[in-house]
């Protein structure tokens, strides 16, 4: 396993090694291993989709919403701040 997936509604997985463009990137999501390939280079403790998303739908990190996609984000792809904005949400 290079990556970490904590809650089922997660959007993202956080890197917990270097991940390179191309390479597959593996985690356990509901107790099944998953995986995904790497559309960028991936820095170590970074997020990337398991998940398409499209831009306005929420990023969700740890089973809480960390933000809105701010353009459309593939599956693979590193998720950061050029593609999510931050959202205020009613608390």
């Amino acid at each position: 396993m290079n990556a970490m997936v904590i809650d089922a509604k997660d959007t993202v997985a956080v890197a917990i090694e270097p991940i390179r463009k191309g390479e597959e990137v593996s985690f356990i999501l509901n107790g099944e291993i998953k995986t995904v390939s790497a559309i960028n280079d991936i820095t170590i403790y970074h997020k990337l989709a398991i998940v398409e998303m499209k831009k306005g739908e929420p990023v969700v990190k740890y089973g809480e919403h960390i933000g809105l996609a701010a353009t459309d984000i593939a599956v693979g792809e590193h998720v950061h701040v050029h593609n999510v904005e931050s959202h205020r949400e009613d608390l």
